[in-house]
């Protein structure tokens, strides 16, 4: 039999579930002290989801999609990239974008309603959320031909979940970076739903980083609860993208510990005992035992960091209730430079129904 090609999917973990090392480290990630700001990091997130789902519970925030238990793939993604990047997310990588200089209180403001969060802090050439499955994707891709145009040494990444790893903005997103070798990396964040679809039901793909095999691109799977797989994943991929050797996609297995967002129940469509079992794979614990093991961490810093980072979020909290509701007539001026006369009258209408003209 003759073969015209033939691949395989690497598989990158450093750390178990424990926290013990099961390979060796990369030198870029040997210092335990480098992953400290890291680790803070993915503590800060888990305070701000828990008191963002509070906030919700309460009436005082929209609908919130959960991050819980993606904390190491979100950070290591952020902390991947240089500023003058560009970066396409879905709807729940705050991790990625806090890394990147998005403020809590613009995240708040998003799910409260409130469009102005979406002009967020950090880079201005950073694309806002995206509920729209996976066309963030290609909104990546063309940042990335533009940056191949301009021959400029910066890339574009893209996060989708699973299930966005299925439609056809991706698929097109991949071929065109295969096509046109650009520094695109596509991250499918594998938390093993799609809402209330498995992942079984989603590809007969024996992963989803293959799929980036029939574009020609790089391909990796990772640990995504192993921050250190996730750096090492993402600065290989980097690498490659900025030395023009094209794009990658990676494939990073994780968890949603939470329901897909504050009005789901996931608890109609999965069992205990899987979600029981994915949170011994928790990424917070597993990095604080290595961190600990290296004598870099302790009981008594991580609960004085603990209410520092319960203090900061409460500041945050506070900027967003505190901000001015917006006048009804905003959802109306600024959608186009010349109104037609039927959303004028809409305006009129409303501003009628508040008692003012």
């Amino acid at each position: 039999m003759t073969v015209a090609a033939s691949f395989e999917i690497e598989y990158l973990q450093y750390l178990g579930p424990d926290g013990t090392p099961v390979a060796e480290l990369p030198p870029a990630f040997r210092d335990a002290k480098q992953l400290l700001p890291l680790f803070k990091q993915m503590l800060f997130v888990r305070v701000f989801d828990s008191k963002a789902i509070a906030l919700q519970r309460t009436g005082k925030l929209g609908t919130y999609a959960a991050c819980l238990g993606h904390e190491a793939t979100h950070v290591g993604i952020g902390a991947s990239m240089q500023p003058d990047d560009v970066f396409a997310p879905s709807y729940r990588e705050y991790g990625a974008q806090f890394m990147r200089g998005v403020l809590p209180r613009e995240v708040l403001m998003y799910w409260g309603g409130d469009e102005r969060g979406n002009d967020f802090s950090g880079p201005k050439k950073d694309f806002s959320w995206c509920v729209p499955i996976s066309t963030q994707c290609l909104h990546a891709a063309g940042a990335a031909l533009a940056f191949k145009l301009r021959k400029e040494k910066n890339l574009a990444v893209a996060c989708c979940g699973d299930g966005g790893s299925s439609k056809t903005d991706f698929y097109a997103a991949l071929n065109s970076a295969g096509a046109y070798q650009l520094p695109l990396i596509l991250c499918v964040i594998n938390n093993g739903w799609a809402i209330s679809v498995p992942r079984s039901a989603q590809t007969g793909a024996k992963t989803l980083a293959q799929k980036g095999l029939a574009g020609g691109l790089h391909c990796l799977q990772v640990d995504g609860n192993d921050l250190i797989a996730v750096l090492e994943g993402m600065r290989r991929a980097a690498e490659r993208a900025r030395n023009g050797d094209g794009g990658s996609v990676i494939e990073f297995m994780t968890y949603r510990l939470h329901d897909h967002t504050t009005a789901d129940d996931a608890r109609r469509y999965r069992g205990e005992e899987e979600v029981k079992d994915a949170w011994t794979r928790d990424p917070v614990p597993r990095l604080r035992a290595y961190l600990t093991a290296q004598g870099v961490w302790n009981e008594a810093e991580e609960q004085a960091w603990a209410e520092e980072c319960a203090s900061k979020v409460d500041v945050e909290i506070n900027a967003y209730l505190e901000t001015p509701v917006q006048p009804v007539e905003a959802m109306f001026d600024y959608l186009y430079a010349d109104p037609p006369p039927d959303l004028l009258a809409q305006r009129a209408a409303a501003l009628a129904l508040e008692g003012r003209r």
